[in-house]
């Protein structure tokens, strides 16, 4: 798992690196760009929302909804991340902090019509998504929907067969979503796969 200083090391290639893998329709970035613009859609059915990111990281996709007039708030640990995105987005509200420790302070006590998270909540263990995802339900408006857009899976078999097909490209480290198991937990979860290893979640509050 990257620690604070590989993301800032990483931070001035990423979006190359992930388009690279993107376009060549392989593990663990294929339909990346299809589930942010997914997302987008999504988002920009509510005029001006407010849109929480957690781990905006270069802000890829909040920069979209920021020049189409959502109000932007996001969480990323990463300071180098942090100033990349903000030369994007100088309105926008982002605060450091390490969303394994759970939300910012200042994020805990504003609410949201959309709180995405994209190629971000792969870092928590399953009990840390649970956990994370209970308290962002809690921050959510009325009528307020948590987007994942993830390397994600129907069932622990599809990432079986995944991980079989990455080979030594796998890795072990990350820890996936499987829908049918959050499914117990949030039964109004739902799911939509989009490639072979992206899928987007959606979490109402």
């Amino acid at each position: 798992m990257l620690d604070q200083r590989g993301f800032d090391l990483w931070a001035d290639d990423y979006d190359k690196t992930v388009g690279i893998s993107d376009e060549e329709k392989t593990y663990p970035f294929a339909g990346y760009k299809d589930v942010l613009g997914r997302i987008f859609q999504i988002i920009m059915g509510k005029q001006n929302a407010a849109v929480l990111d957690i781990g905006f990281g270069t802000g890829t996709l909040t920069t979209k909804l920021y020049e189409h007039g959502c109000v932007i708030y996001g969480q990323d640990f990463s300071p180098k991340m942090i100033d990349l995105a903000i030369k994007k987005m100088p309105g926008a509200y982002l605060c450091q902090g390490d969303f394994t420790q759970g939300l910012a302070e200042p994020l805990r006590h504003q609410s949201y019509d959309f709180i995405v998270a994209t190629y971000s909540l792969h870092h928590l263990t399953d009990e840390q998504k649970i956990a994370f995802l209970r308290m962002l339900q809690d921050c959510l408006k009325e009528n307020g929907q948590i987007l994942i857009g993830d390397v994600a899976f129907e069932t622990r078999e599809k990432l079986d067969q995944c991980r079989e097909a990455a080979g030594n490209e796998w890795d072990e480290e990350e820890m996936y979503f499987v829908a049918d198991e959050l499914k117990s937990v949030f039964p109004n979860l739902s799911f939509t796969q989009v490639s072979c290893c992206a899928g987007i979640l959606t979490l109402p509050r």
